[in-house]
């Protein structure tokens, strides 16, 4: 009885702190009785518990209750504990298991992307693509993806630096049809590779952000151009935006 009591109480003191994060300006004691269908006393026992910890602040003008900076400090030490290549594995292996293509994830470096995870799916593809190996971001679709989502000025001196090589005949060289490229990118929130970087090879990648809201990573489904057709790339976009949305939910992005 004893231990189904302090359940309770904990229960309690978690919907305090649920109804208190729901208002900017904080809520009184008798606004959370009223929500929580309990009497004000029990309230304030709760909140003077919640406040010695630090959990809960009370306004000293208003005398409303608003969360603590506890949840500040936890919260910070969660994102820092957070690791993208472990959180990424499930929706990887999802996309690996739905489409039996490669998948990758990449994180941004120096203006390159550097290749964090490669899943080889079922279907026969050579790639130059290595956990650990480097590639250029402009003829790449995890690039792309980044490069949308940096101001123009970051990109335009990643290209004064690496400037727009030509790896097929496809590759996009010239600045201003780059640029253009980047802006649909962002738009429709997903980027395509279609033999630019490596030929006979079409990839589709989308964004992944991070607790600050800014673009952390991307993955990628790549396959060769005869199974990435214009229609399965139209299939495929939903599921990569999808599992990139989940990715960065898991960093803490809110949207």
């Amino acid at each position: 009885m004893e231990r189904m009591n302090m359940v309770k109480s904990v229960g309690r003191a978690m919907d305090v702190i649920n109804a208190v994060s729901t208002s900017k300006d904080g809520l009184g004691v008798t606004d959370i009785a009223q929500q929580m269908d309990i009497n004000k006393s029990s309230v304030y026992r709760i909140l003077h518990t919640l406040e010695e910890y630090g959990f809960i602040e009370q306004n000293e003008e208003s005398g409303k209750y608003k969360l603590g900076y506890k949840f500040l400090e936890i919260s910070s030490r969660l994102l820092e504990s957070i690791d993208l290549r472990t959180e990424a594995q499930p929706f990887l292996r999802t996309l690996e298991n739905y489409t039996s293509e490669v998948i990758h994830l990449v994180v941004y470096d120096q203006g390159e992307v550097v290749y964090l995870e490669k899943m080889e799916g079922t279907e026969t593809l050579r790639m130059h693509s290595k956990v650990g190996r480097r590639a250029p971001m402009h003829c790449t679709s995890v690039g792309k993806v980044i490069l949308s989502h940096l101001t123009e000025r970051t990109v335009l001196e990643i290209i004064e630096k690496r400037g727009l090589p030509k790896h097929t005949d496809h590759t996009i060289t010239e600045t201003d049809l780059f640029l253009s490229e980047l802006k649909k990118v962002k738009q429709q929130g997903y980027a395509l590779d279609l033999e630019e970087n490596e030929q006979g090879i079409t990839c589709i990648a989308a964004p992944i952000f991070d607790h600050t809201q800014q673009v952390a990573a991307a993955l990628s489904i790549s396959g060769t151009s005869l199974r990435m057709t214009e229609e399965r790339l139209s299939d495929l976009k939903d599921k990569v935006i999808e599992a990139g949305r989940g990715i960065s939910a898991r960093l803490g992005y809110i949207e």
